[in-house]
């Protein structure tokens, strides 16, 4: 008897195909490799310049800033500058911001005359209009103030409002009507329609502050940044908005170089603006 023709064999199936867990293994260690590698490569993320722990408008980290800021601000900003000075400085070991304070329109014609500055901070827009605009690299507004009167804490005077500093037994003080705070004061008066009883103007307003602080004066009109910086040495006293003047505050940069760009993004960032507003300023 004579076999039967035989069966062809099966064809030879592709090795992947025989062992589809090889297969995928190897997929898997090719994708964990290749995230490995670019772990390792990437860099440690830098501290921002501008001290919020994000990539800073200046371009620079806080470690690559050197370099002196001279910082310019009107009187009234003297504390939330002290502070923001502090906690830059703090941020970038490597530079330095000098500060000095006086009267808005003092301020202008010092840079005007060949002072040097990096920043200047000016309390109201219109101060800034003397300035040299050759010399401007970038305006931006970042606070806004309103006036307040400001009594000592025993208020001799018997000051409850505005109508009050009309009485000719209430001493009162004022900024000088050169500076912007004693220029929102004559606005203010000429909407309520009253003359002060006005013995003394004062260079700026922390001068006219200090005459109600010693108790030479029953009441003085200053910003409300002022009452709150003062503490429990003053006590305020509200002028209607109705009455009062608003002021928009702009920082002033004159200089290119990166740490002054730094320190003015740390200014116009979410935590300068935040400082600047614990001491009694409004949004920009």
């Amino acid at each position: 008897m004579s076999a039967g023709p035989s069966r062809p064999a099966p064809p030879r199936s592709p090795r992947s195909a025989r062992n589809p867990h090889r297969a995928v293994a190897a997929a898997v260690a090719t994708l964990a490799t290749a995230l490995l590698v670019a772990g390792c490569g990437s860099s440690t993320p830098t501290t921002s310049a501008d001290g919020t722990g994000q990539p800073g408008r200046s371009g620079a980290s806080a470690a690559s800033l050197e370099g002196t800021v001279t910082v310019l601000a009107a009187a009234s900003l003297t504390e939330s500058f002290d502070q923001l000075k502090t906690d830059f400085e703090a941020a970038n070991p490597g530079v330095t911001v000098e500060t000095s304070y006086g009267s808005s329109a003092t301020l202008v014609q010092q840079v005007d005359n060949g002072a040097p500055a990096s920043v200047i901070a000016l309390a109201g827009t219109a101060a800034a209009e003397p300035l040299d605009q050759a010399a401007v690299k970038d305006t931006q507004s970042f606070a806004t103030n309103v006036l307040e009167i400001a009594v000592p804490p025993s208020n001799p005077g018997a000051v409850t409002s505005i109508n009050d500093l009309a009485k000719p037994s209430v001493k009162v003080v004022l900024c000088a009507d050169t500076v912007p705070c004693g220029k929102a004061a004559q606005a203010t008066f000429k909407k309520a329609r009253i003359v002060p009883n006005v013995v003394s103007k004062e260079v700026d307003v922390k001068a006219t502050l200090s005459k109600v602080k010693l108790a030479e004066a029953d009441a003085a009109v200053v910003y409300h940044s002022d009452v709150v910086a003062a503490k429990d040495a003053v006590t305020g006293v509200e002028i209607p908005s109705q009455f009062n003047t608003s002021l928009s505050y702009p920082v002033i940069r004159l200089s290119d170089d990166a740490a002054t760009k730094a320190f003015v993004a740390y200014l116009l960032s979410a935590k300068g603006l935040a400082t600047v507003q614990s001491f009694g300023f409004g949004a920009p």
